[in-house]
């Protein structure tokens, strides 16, 4: 199956309009002659969203700008109201969003998201026809307990609950084991591809193996340059959702090189 990789950038609480303009001119001028066989998107804080939305619409001149996807770090599971401090998945389409980031590990411990806030999110997100990036992995104390399939398989089942699998077929899932998250400890390749075949096997379980075949699911976890290619090089992962490596424009556009075996 020919699924296409996706490097997401997930900026989290770093870069407002000002880093996010140096950062994206940099990056384009860096990226311009490039032709990547893989799919480019950047989620910053919301406050630089509309920035990012316009630098990117605005750079027609440069080669594949038009190419990179936007993304928001979250969104609300409710329309609108009394929600202080939330912002919904209407709001974000305003931005040009096409992705959003739900289910992260630090969304889920800091913030307390249950798997049924996660479903619920991504319920909605999929009402405004945005792309939801579904996060799920395990801790460390979960996987030296033996626990790694029953985590996955539960954070599956629950976030992915009433999808149907139209709507599946939007949706990309990364796998971030949370101690590897930060921490510049990666999963080694192998138990990379073997935690990405186990989150294959469910998906078939739940909605058939063609559905299984076509859905990217891609590693998260202290990707840098100097690992991508291996990383990426394993069958069952399709691209990366990138954090602290993702934050300088060089560092992030090295991930997508070095990850993506058809460059030119």
């Amino acid at each position: 199956m020919n699924r296409k990789p996706i490097f997401a950038a997930n900026w989290k609480m770093n870069k407002g309009p000002s880093e996010t303009e140096d950062f994206v001119k940099s990056f384009l001028s860096k990226l311009q002659g490039s032709n990547f066989n893989s799919e480019i998107v950047i989620a910053p804080p919301f406050v630089s969203l509309a920035k990012l939305a316009d630098l990117l619409h605005t750079a027609t001149a440069v080669q594949n700008a038009h190419a990179i996807q936007i993304a928001a770090q979250n969104c609300s599971q409710y329309d609108a109201g009394a929600y202080t401090g939330e912002v919904s998945v209407l709001m974000l389409r305003e931005f040009f969003v096409h992705y959003v980031i739900l289910g992260h590990s630090e969304r889920r411990a800091i913030f307390g998201e249950t798997d049924e806030i996660i479903n619920a999110k991504i319920k909605k997100a999929r009402e405004a026809n945005l792309k939801p990036i579904f996060c799920i992995g395990e801790t460390l104390a979960e996987r030296e307990a033996g626990n790694l399939e029953s985590v996955l398989r539960t954070q599956i089942t629950g976030g992915l609950k009433d999808i149907s699998e139209k709507d599946l077929a939007e949706i990309v899932i990364a796998y971030e084991p949370v101690w590897a998250i930060g921490t510049g400890v990666t999963a080694t390749s192998e138990q990379a591809q073997d935690a990405h075949a186990f989150v294959r096997s469910v998906i078939a379980e739940l909605y058939g193996a063609d559905a299984a075949a076509k859905i990217r699911v891609q590693y998260g976890g202290s990707v840098k340059p100097g690992n991508a290619a291996e990383l990426m090089a394993c069958p069952d992962i399709d691209g990366a959702l990138i954090g602290g490596a993702a934050l300088e424009p060089q560092s992030f556009l090295d991930i997508i090189k070095n990850g993506t075996p058809s460059a030119e």
